[in-house]
């Protein structure tokens, strides 16, 4: 009788278990397909307010500097509000979502201090504009074409054609050198010719090379002057200016061209030379 009652009373929690088991289980895979439900469709939503804020940034001809920093932030907001809807699906309390969350953030802003030094001068960065993408500059001592500036990142191309993420903390602690900000440029080169050479000659030659470069801008002044008597040449400044996207092409351009109006002129540029004297003692 006891045995006989035993099990029926086993099999009474067995099925009171399963059903506990069942109906908590059902309850709880609801649950989930109700986060995953919020967790998907919230991303979708949030893809379409992406697309709409970045037509908006585009209308308004929002800088691309400040328009990509502005966007990134808003989709981590997009995906926080979204990962605390889903976890409310699955029984949290919103106060204790957002408690946890921020206690998270907490631990997680000790860790990451560099990670936020990062973000703080990102946003300097923006607000400031010391530069804009697609100017070359030079920064945390790496120089290149600024193609994005991230919540974290400067990213630079280099005129060889690599890629460099640069630290914005890195950036705004330093110097910055922004080459294409303003319109114009100034090149300074420095020309030697001979002690012997007629000095008249030779600036009226370099004057006429640099003249004749249409890239030269002719509302400018062009400083040509004697700057140095150097060991073993007297040196001329050669100072034109020209618009910033000029300046390489014409810089090579006008070194090679001076050195060519030199020669034909029969101006020497010289080399650094020595005089030895050669002492040679009394034979006794």
């Amino acid at each position: 009788m006891l045995a006989a009652s035993f099990e029926i009373t086993s099999l009474i929690n067995l099925e009171q278990l399963h059903e506990l088991l069942t109906t908590k289980g059902v309850d709880f895979g609801l649950k989930v397909l109700a986060a995953l439900a919020v967790f998907v469709i919230g991303r979708m939503i949030a893809g379409v307010i992406m697309r709409a804020a970045r037509g908006v940034a585009d209308r308004v001809e929002l800088e691309p500097l400040l328009e990509n920093f502005l966007l990134n932030i808003l989709n981590i907001l997009l995906t926080l509000f979204i990962v605390i809807a889903a976890l409310t699906q699955l029984g949290f309390e919103m106060t204790s979502v957002i408690a946890i969350l921020g206690a998270a953030g907490l631990a997680v802003g000790l860790a990451l201090q560099g990670s936020l030094s990062n973000f703080a001068s990102g946003f300097l960065i923006v607000f400031f504009k010391p530069y804009r993408v697609g100017d070359f500059i030079d920064a945390a001592g790496e120089s290149g074409t600024v193609q994005e500036v991230t919540i974290f990142n400067t990213i630079l191309n280099t005129p060889d054609n690599r890629r460099i993420i640069v630290p914005n903390a890195n950036v705004t602690s330093g110097s910055i050198v922004n080459y294409s900000m303003l319109d114009t440029r100034r090149i300074d080169m420095v020309v030697g010719v001979g002690y012997g050479d007629d000095l008249r000659e030779a600036e009226r030659v370099l004057r006429a090379t640099v003249e004749a470069d249409e890239r030269v801008l002719k509302d400018q002044t062009i400083t040509i002057e004697v700057s140095e008597l150097a060991d073993s040449s007297v040196n001329f400044v050669v100072r034109p200016w020209v618009k910033t996207s000029d300046y390489w092409p014409t810089r090579f351009a006008l070194t090679k061209n001076i050195k060519l109006a030199l020669d034909e002129a029969g101006i020497s540029i010289p080399f650094p030379q020595r005089e030895v004297t050669m002492v040679t003692p009394d034979a006794d």
